[in-house]
């Protein structure tokens, strides 16, 4: 599992998403209960950010928030979400339509649930790039066989005319990965894209994703709970426990030198065929429930380094080396308010 080193541009372009001081919460009979707490990071144009974490820790619930998919009664209950330096978690239902897929394409899970099992591909493909380009219906037509070539998906005149159920599960998610691109948008929210596909599959698919970002210079959120598909495919990433960001840096610093004892239990976890391991290592304990939120570190349960002024006092993101971590037994230069 050898992590990739960041592109020297990523640093430097102007962020396609900014998060600010993300808040979601979910209204209930007993209370309020508050599932993302104040997050905050930005993702530059050609740069793969990898949101990393157990279930439950607000990964996915991230990604809902900027594409405008929250279930109700979930809502934005604080901060601000901009993309291309416009915010849009202010936006009407209709006008966060229209900015769905062509600004911000999506690529799910399960492809079944993303395609229409009633329509060919060809069909859901015009049917999208028209709602977004300002093109015929042959230009689409055309546009759509371009789209499944560039996917690598072979024959493609003949592939758009048949239906779902004739792909296979990776295939299928080429055909969605097509469609989330159909609209040119600028960002693109990957949630969990290879989980359920075969190894040999998923390294396709994270190759693909990898050439995207590359030529069309498409920004991307890759959330997932795979440390091994992070490593291959993010130039960042986010760690991120119950509701915050626990950590985030350049994927080498994350993957060799993690800083928090929750990034460093997730890595002593993976199987390793480069050293001898007599033991993986486990993190004892479970994620506490959103109505049980400590005053502290909502990992100091579960720490062994935690002490009194952990289970307090809840610790902010600081610089440490390249990237920034929020623990109090690790040494910080300075507070710093975003990733």
């Amino acid at each position: 599992m050898a992590p990739k080193p960041a592109p020297d541009h990523v640093t430097q372009a102007e962020p396609v998403l900014d998060i600010r001081d993300l808040v979601v919460e979910f209204p209930t009979r007993r209370g309020v209960l508050t599932a993302i707490r104040g997050i905050s990071l930005t993702i530059a144009r050609g740069e793969i950010l990898g949101i990393v974490g157990e279930s439950g820790a607000g990964k996915s619930l991230t990604g809902a928030a900027v594409i405008g998919l929250l279930e109700p009664p979930g809502r934005v209950a604080g901060g601000q979400i901009l993309v291309g330096q416009k915010r849009i978690d202010t936006l009407s239902r209709k006008a966060m339509s229209a900015l769905r897929g062509k600004v911000i394409g999506a690529i799910f899970q399960d492809p079944l649930t993303s395609l229409n099992p009633l329509l060919t591909i060809g069909d859901q493909l015009v049917e999208t790039i028209r709602r977004h380009l300002p093109l015929s219906s042959a230009q689409a037509a055309r546009r759509a066989v371009d789209l499944l070539a560039e996917v690598g998906i072979p024959s493609p005149e003949l592939r758009v005319q048949q239906y779902p159920h004739q792909f296979s599960g990776g295939m299928r998610q080429r055909v969605v990965i097509a469609l989330a691109l159909a609209g040119e948008p600028d960002l693109v929210i990957a949630d969990e894209p290879t989980t359920a596909l075969d190894v040999s599959i998923q390294a396709q698919i994270t190759a693909l994703l990898k050439r995207i970002c590359r030529d069309r210079g498409t920004a991307v959120m890759l959330v997932t709970h795979d440390m091994g598909v992070i490593a291959e495919t993010a130039d960042r990433v986010a760690v991120m426990y119950a509701g915050r960001i626990v950590e985030v840096g350049p994927v080498e610093d994350i993957i060799r030198r993690p800083k928090h004892p929750y990034t460093q239990g997730l890595i002593g976890s993976i199987p390793s065929i480069a050293g001898h391991r007599d033991r993986l290592s486990q993190i004892d304990g479970a994620m506490p429930r959103l109505n049980a939120m400590l005053e502290g570190c909502a990992f100091s349960p579960r720490c062994a380094l935690a002490d009194a002024r952990c289970r307090s006092a809840q610790p902010t993101l600081a610089a440490i080396g390249r990237g920034l971590a929020a623990c109090w037994k690790a040494p910080s230069a300075r507070t710093v308010e975003a990733a």
